[in-house]
């Protein structure tokens, strides 16, 4: 019976995703993004705040940037970059707990099925700070979060170690754009 309950959550875990992806794209082609975006540029703290929380998923970063680019480029980069920062992390900590306590115990129970324990030994203590290690590189990294926040979810990274590391890394990121502007 629990096996069962396990694969619904698969189920549920999954179209909550697909919603996700579903919503971001939406709100990327209908331009709903882009003008909310727009329009809490001239509340820079706050608008830092909401791009920094777009900032974080693939489908939504370039609006965000190109508000936090403009946002720095007549305000201080660093309010921009601290605000974007703690933006980012809620973005980023909605991820990573969704990930962390759902997503990588559907892995477990996939990876149970098709019994090939090995790849779970990927995620034994003595690898996991190496995980989190190449998690955090991709954060800060162009490359999209989600890749960065689901390794450093699946090796089961601490919270209270995932909330300093993922704002200093996005700080770092919004900075770098901050300067360009």
């Amino acid at each position: 019976m629990k096996a069962q309950g396990e694969k619904n959550n698969i189920i549920r875990d999954f179209l909550f995703l697909v919603l996700s992806i579903m919503i971001a794209v939406i709100l990327v082609k209908t331009g709903v993004l882009t003008s909310l975006l727009t329009s809490t540029q001239e509340l820079r703290l706050i608008g830092s705040l909401i791009a920094g929380i777009f900032f974080v998923s693939l489908f939504t970063v370039a609006p965000a940037s190109v508000a936090l680019f403009e946002i720095a480029a007549t305000h201080s980069i660093w309010e921009v970059a601290l605000f974007g920062g703690i933006g980012a992390l809620i973005g980023d900590l909605i991820i990573f707990r969704f990930i962390k306590d759902s997503v990588s115990e559907d892995v477990r129970w996939l990876v149970r099925q098709t019994k090939q324990e090995r790849v779970l030994s990927i995620f034994r203590p003595k690898f996991k700070w190496l995980i989190s290690f190449v998690g955090a590189l991709i954060i800060v990294s162009p490359l999209p979060d989600e890749i960065g926040l689901a390794m450093m979810g699946l090796s089961k990274m601490k919270t209270s170690v995932f909330i300093p590391t993922s704002f200093i890394l996005n700080f770092l990121g919004i900075l770098i754009i901050g300067l360009f502007a």
